[in-house]
């Protein structure tokens, strides 16, 4: 791994874990990082500690707090979450818009098994849960989507009791306010056209920063051979830069369309015109080629939304295989889980970008995610305001202002719905 890379041991903020300094191996193959098996032991041990690690703060609750009902509401093609306790403690989240797909998981595999546990124990019943029923043969987005949206509403719930944003209940405030990205997509238009979207979307808010699409993908189309506009990206990457100058943090994603030489050739493309990072240069679980790809380049290269694993994520930071993790919240089942990754990565000095699910509010549960990462990147994904979700947000304006977002100050997730909105839900049943 190119020299210019951090290599350094910081303290992860997480309960009673003590980092310390870990032997890097002089070990060097053909240019890249390589480690001895102790080192490679040392380093996993590292991790694993991290994993264990409870991130409620289970003392600021007293007694249990029985979950007495979970429910899915539905309507109009909005999901929310509702939870309460049996003292009559309540909290609520929007689920992601997959749940119109996910819903019977949510149903079968998971509210059986919440109901009646006591929500002091949430980081147990997170790792648990997916023993329950095998419910591991979901694994990924499948499980990921319904588990986030219990346990945001859960962790909603616990901040109302305790009088505490979220942030303060599984680590602290690192980031009142957080740095935000325009997310572009466009990649499947010609040039000029991909051009004059990219300055629409980045014009339509206060911000300094931008990411850009490059290679292509077949997600929009059904066309087998269709393989985009020969030539486009390497014309793409300067125009952006030329048309924003260096004031505009860049960053560029392929959602790993690339394989490693041409993956390599676009990110060398990348660090002339100083992008900040290249986000999923290949395939998300080709760990070795993701690692590949990094050791042959300077440019920090970034990886994890599409992830459902620890142990994928503990591979590619022991190998020192990427810079950046980017697990999304509602995916990887929650912020909790998601926090364990950012710190795993915090621990060998490298920085957590999480994936921001667009729709509902993912806005709002990104910004405190991230508002709790001791690691967080300067900036961080922002795919727009829109929402069909009535409520307030009485500590914040929830808006894009100098490039930033404030991150709701006021106890759980900080909004407040609106009741005559959420009783137009009806209980979702199978």
């Amino acid at each position: 791994m190119k020299t210019t890379r951090r290599k350094f041991i910081s303290t992860a903020i997480t309960g009673s874990v003590a980092i310390a300094a870990i032997p890097l191996s002089s070990c060097r193959e053909e240019g890249r990082a390589c480690f001895t098996p102790a080192e490679l032991k040392s380093r996993y041990a590292l991790l694993d500690e991290i994993i264990k690690q409870p991130m409620l703060k289970k003392e600021l609750f007293p007694e249990p707090v029985i979950i007495e009902k979970l429910d899915l509401l539905h309507y109009d093609g909005s999901f929310l979450c509702r939870v309460l306790s049996k003292d009559g403690a309540e909290g609520m989240s929007v689920g992601h818009s997959g749940m119109a797909t996910l819903f019977p998981i949510f149903l079968r595999n998971l509210q059986p098994f919440f109901t009646g546990q006591d929500a002091r124990e949430l980081d147990l019943i997170l790792e648990r849960v997916y023993i329950y029923n095998f419910n591991f043969r979901y694994n990924g987005i499948a499980l990921g989507l319904p588990l986030a949206t219990i346990e945001f509403a859960i962790l909603d719930m616990l901040g109302r009791m305790a009088g505490k944003p979220v942030a303060e209940l599984i680590s602290k405030i690192h980031n009142p306010e957080v740095g935000v990205y325009v997310a572009t997509e466009f990649r499947e238009k010609p040039l000029e056209e991909h051009i004059d979207l990219i300055k629409k979307a980045v014009a339509e808010y206060d911000v300094h920063a931008l990411k850009i699409k490059v290679g292509y993908q077949y997600a929009g189309t059904k066309d087998i051979h269709y393989g985009g506009v020969p030539g486009k990206t390497e014309k793409l990457i300067p125009l952006v830069r030329q048309t924003y100058g260096d004031d505009m943090a860049l960053y560029a994603d392929s959602n790993g369309y690339y394989d490693v030489e041409e993956a390599i050739r676009v990110g060398k493309l990348l660090e002339e015109y100083k992008y900040g990072y290249f986000e999923e240069p290949v395939m998300y679980d080709h760990f070795e080629e993701i690692k590949a790809v990094a050791d042959a380049l300077t440019i920090p290269v970034a990886n994890g939304e599409q992830d459902q694993s620890f142990v994928h994520f503990r591979w590619l930071l022991a190998h020192d295989g990427l810079e950046i993790v980017q697990p999304d919240s509602y995916y990887f089942g929650g912020m909790i889980r998601s926090l364990k990754v950012a710190l795993m990565a915090h621990a060998f000095g490298k920085e957590c970008i999480p994936h921001m699910s667009g729709g509902g509010l993912g806005f709002l549960y990104n910004t405190i995610l991230v508002s709790a990462l001791p690691n967080a990147g300067t900036h961080h994904e922002f795919k727009g305001l829109d929402t069909k979700m009535v409520f307030e947000c009485p500590t914040s304006p929830l808006k894009v202002i100098n490039g930033k977002i404030k991150a709701p100050a006021g106890p759980g997730m900080g909004v407040n719905f609106d009741p005559d909105f959420v009783r137009k839900h009806e209980i979702v049943k199978i």
